[in-house]
């Protein structure tokens, strides 16, 4: 039997927001604790028409996980880690599973879950498959797509569908749109079915892992830094991690200067992982070569020296959302971007991206992030509706210029509701067209996730 939809007004307010810095209360809030609860939720809004917005976490920061209509279907309880298999080296894990608690129950095994979200603690393993989340060891291991091996998924008219991954090498039967029907569901954002649980596949852990915190006088040598370790043949990277002055300035208000010393203009924190010894002289001479201050570097070893790098880097975001959250009562939010390039076009889609700030007259944003793939963040802070307005005309002039380098204008958080204005930059109408069609086919009533997306 399903649990009743809740419409009490206080419980839907607590699922009225996320890191958007919107504010969406829907209708009616269902809880589910197992599939076959999910699935008798389905089938009534299929039933009555409603419709039906899949949540995690709700750590989205495009709208993806609110709703102002509709039910919103909270997977939070369903949060099991099931089985961690070491000798296949898989975990079966329920949706509103913690990717965090993923992470440490394969680590008990010996074992490495690679995808890592900078929201990790309190994101789900269902909302990272739904925007295809990535994070800073992408640069290695790929997004959370190439994890999945296996999806258990609810369909718009309350069916239950299982899929597994074919693992032939080499497929030549019908339209490569079919063969896996998994990566349907994998950065669909909710729009086409609605995950209930999935075996993720998992790697050795790194017998060793070294960070390094490598400080620079200015933009240009750090990101010409990320460019020759991306192409070194001797250091292999697993991150590339960029943080601007705004930004160091952000985590060291948090967490004081345990990345860079007091006036370092710009950072790039990188970690090497593997077997052996770490190639330390190699890095050395290269940031020395990019002009590094190489007295200054940091050598991070311990497990709590990396883990402080990694809070000081998860305070950037967590502190612009509260900046941001300030501005709500005003209208203002925070505004943030997640395009990418190619990496070697880096600092020249960086350089376009301040030009356009500083010709609208608007405050530069903070930027960080995963430089190794040429994907970086901007975060500017709108104290009002107007600034809104200004600060998404900048960035939808940024998108353009990124567009123009072969770029894209979501790298790893998805379109949500709020970038569904700037897909049509990017894809084409038949794309869009094939989009839509695919969304008719396995949600003819639309009630899944209205608004993302298209």
């Amino acid at each position: 039997m399903t649990r009743a939809l809740e419409r009490d007004l206080a419980l839907r307010e607590g699922f009225a927001q996320d890191a958007s810095g919107l504010r969406m209360v829907p209708d009616a809030v269902a809880r589910p604790s197992s599939h076959e609860e999910t699935v008798a939720v389905v089938r009534e809004c299929a039933s009555n028409g409603s419709t039906l917005t899949p949540a995690g976490g709700q750590t989205s920061t495009t709208a993806a996980s609110i709703a102002d209509h509709g039910v919103l279907l909270s997977l939070r309880a369903m949060d099991r880690v099931l089985d961690v298999d070491a000798a296949a080296r898989t975990v079966r894990v329920e949706a509103g599973a913690i990717v965090a608690d993923v992470k440490r129950a394969a680590a008990a095994e010996g074992l490495l879950f690679a995808p890592d979200p900078t929201s990790e603690e309190s994101c789900t393993i269902g909302g990272a498959i739904a925007c295809n989340a990535s994070g800073a060891r992408t640069l290695r291991y790929g997004a959370t797509r190439a994890h999945v091996r296996a999806l258990t998924v609810v369909l718009a008219s309350g069916e239950t569908v299982e899929l597994r991954r074919n693992p032939l090498e080499k497929n030549t039967v019908g339209y490569a749109l079919a063969h896996d029907p998994i990566d349907w569901f994998v950065g669909s954002e909710g729009t086409l079915g609605i995950v209930t649980s999935a075996e993720l596949a998992l790697l050795p852990l790194p017998e060793r892992v070294v960070g390094l915190a490598v400080p620079f006088t200015n933009e240009h040598d750090a990101l010409r830094f990320v460019v020759a370790a991306r192409e070194s043949s001797i250091v292999a990277p697993r991150c590339l991690e960029y943080f601007d002055a705004l930004a160091l300035a952000v985590a060291a208000g948090a967490h004081g200067d345990r990345l860079a010393a007091p006036g370092t203009a710009a950072l790039v924190y990188a970690e090497d992982a593997g077997h052996g010894e770490a190639p330390l002289d190699q890095w050395l001479e290269l940031a020395e070569s990019c002009g590094a201050l190489v007295d200054d570097l940091r050598v991070l070893e311990s497990e709590a020296l990396l883990r402080e790098a990694r809070e000081a880097r998860h305070a950037v975001p967590a502190t612009m959302n509260e900046r941001g959250a300030r501005q709500r009562p005003h209208g203002g939010r925070k505004v943030s971007t997640d395009w990418a390039v190619p990496f070697r076009r880096l600092h020249e889609a960086i350089a376009t991206a301040r030009r356009l700030a500083d010709e609208a007259g608007i405050d530069q944003a903070v930027i960080y992030g995963h430089a190794g793939n040429g994907h970086p963040h901007q975060n500017f802070i709108a104290d009002d509706a107007e600034a809104v307005k200004r600060i998404e005309h900048v960035v939808e002039e940024t998108l353009r210029a990124v567009i123009a380098m072969g770029g894209t204008v979501a790298a790893e958080h998805g379109i949500g509701k709020l970038k569904r204005k700037w897909l049509p930059l990017q894809l084409s109408p038949l794309q869009q067209s094939a989009m839509r069609a695919m969304k008719r086919e396995l949600d003819p009533k639309g009630i899944l996730a209205p608004g993302n997306v298209l």
